[in-house]
C-alpha cells in the first residue's frame, strides 16, 4: 500500500509541475479546476437535454435520464459524506510542496466528491441516452484530471469517486424503473406545470 501511495504522489507531483509555466495555461486550468465552471456546464447540458428530443418519446427518455442524474448526484454526494465520517486521507497538497490554482482544501481527499458527482450525472445520462452522455463524460474526465493536476486528489481518489457515482446512478436508474408508473407521473406533473 505504501508503494501505491508513493507512485500516486509521484504522478501528482509530475503533473503538478506544469503549474506556473504558462500564464495562459494557468488561466485555462483555473477555469477548468474551479468548483463552478464544469459543474455549471454539466447542469446546462442536462437542462438542454430535459427539453430536447425529436418527439415526445425521445424527450421522455432524456427526462428520465436527467431525473436519474439529479437523484444520483445527490445520493453520490451523500455516500461520499458518509464515507468521509470513517475514512480520512490527506490531500496531496498536504503531503508535498505542490502548487495549486485553487484553494487549499482540508477535507478528506478519499473518495473524490467531484468525481462522484460528475460520474453520477454522466452514468445516469449514459443509461438513458448514450449519445447525449458523451459531452458530460468528457467534462467529468476533464474536471477530474484537472483536480489531480492541481494536487487536490490522488488518482485512486478519483477512481473511487467515479465508481461510487456510477454505481449510485445505476441503482437509481434501476429504482426508477422499478417504481414505474411513479416516474411517469412525476414527468407528467412537470409537463402539466409547463416544466417539461
Amino acid at each position: 500500500m505504501d508503494r501505491l501511495n508513493e507512485i500516486e504522489q509521484e504522478i501528482v507531483s509530475w503533473l503538478n509541475g506544469g503549474i506556473g509555466r504558462s500564464g495562459a495555461l494557468d488561466d485555462a486550468t483555473y477555469l477548468l479546476v474551479s468548483d463552478y465552471f464544469i459543474p455549471l456546464c454539466m447542469c446546462f447540458w442536462m437542462l438542454a437535454l430535459w427539453f430536447r428530443g425529436r418527439d415526445g418519446a425521445e424527450r421522455g427518455i432524456n427526462q428520465r435520464g436527467v431525473l436519474a442524474a439529479a437523484i444520483g448526484l445527490g445520493l453520490a454526494n451523500l455516500a461520499v459524506l458518509i464515507i468521509n465520517q470513517f475514512v480520512f486521507r490527506e490531500r496531496p497538497l498536504a503531503q508535498d510542496e505542490l502548487a495549486t490554482l485553487l484553494y487549499q482544501a482540508t477535507d478528506s481527499s478519499f473518495p473524490s466528491n467531484p468525481a462522484a458527482v460528475a460520474f453520477a450525472a454522466a452514468a445516469a445520462i449514459w443509461l438513458a441516452n448514450r449519445r447525449a452522455a458523451l459531452p458530460i463524460f468528457v467534462m467529468a474526465l476533464l474536471w477530474c484530471f484537472m483536480r489531480v493536476y492541481n494536487g487536490l486528489f490522488f488518482p485512486t481518489d478519483i477512481l473511487a469517486g467515479a465508481a461510487i457515482g456510477t454505481i449510485v446512478s445505476w441503482l437509481v436508474t434501476l429504482g426508477l424503473r422499478r417504481i414505474e408508473p411513479v416516474t411517469t407521473w412525476v414527468l407528467e406533473g412537470a409537463r402539466l406545470l409547463r416544466l417539461a
